[in-house]
């Protein structure tokens, strides 16, 4: 599963307690990775972040359909649910972890990245964030995990809205409905801004 290694981990200065998990496929809008910080007794905070423009599009579908496919579709199928338990697996990691996960979101947080998202303790975000459950356009099941999250977070009727129709909420609007915690002028506001809550200064 080597295509999924995809963050870049930074301390956030020498001797300091916060790491970045820095989502790190720009190219890719960064595709959903796997790794966790859980287990690094230096780590006491961690924040999820993307580089680039955008925080995350969600599961890389280019990555998971260039596997070498066996010859029959069962195979295939079999090689593709293994493929999702270990993302469900990677972002269920993000919610059991025992640091408090901060969320530094800009850009787009679709798919994937909501499953990213909302398994964080706690989310901030940009002014031009903008967060959807696309997968119903794919007619595909957000089944990493945000149909089961979303509702304790944004109530059942919003996350019925949004699972059922796809469309995209703003930054502005994911405050008004309890998504993040606060909204951002810029990326460089919500770096700055995040850094300080995580230092906790």
């Amino acid at each position: 599963m080597e295509k999924f290694k995809t963050l870049e981990i930074l301390r956030a200065s020498p001797g300091s307690a916060v790491f970045h998990l820095r989502l790190n496929r720009p190219s890719s809008r960064n595709a959903l990775s796997l790794d966790s910080l859980d287990h690094n007794p230096d780590a006491l905070v961690v924040v999820r972040s993307g580089a680039g423009h955008h925080f995350c599009s969600g599961i890389d579908l280019a990555a998971l359909d260039s596997s070498p496919t066996p010859g029959d579709r069962g195979r295939a199928g079999e090689r593709l649910l293994r493929d999702i338990k270990t993302l469900q697996d990677a972002v269920t990691a993000i919610e059991r972890c025992r640091k408090p996960v901060i969320a530094a979101v800009h850009g787009a947080c679709v798919g994937g990245g909501v499953n990213v998202a909302t398994a964080c303790d706690v989310r901030y975000c940009t002014e031009d964030a903008f967060f959807s459950v696309m997968e119903v356009d794919l007619a595909i099941i957000a089944d990493l995990g945000t149909l089961q999250r979303l509702p304790s977070i944004v109530g059942y009727g919003n996350a019925m809205e949004q699972g059922l129709t796809g469309r995209r909420v703003s930054g502005s609007e994911a405050k008004v409905v309890g998504l993040v915690s606060r909204v951002f002028g810029s990326k460089r506001e919500l770096d700055d801004g995040v850094r300080v809550i995580a230092e906790g200064k």
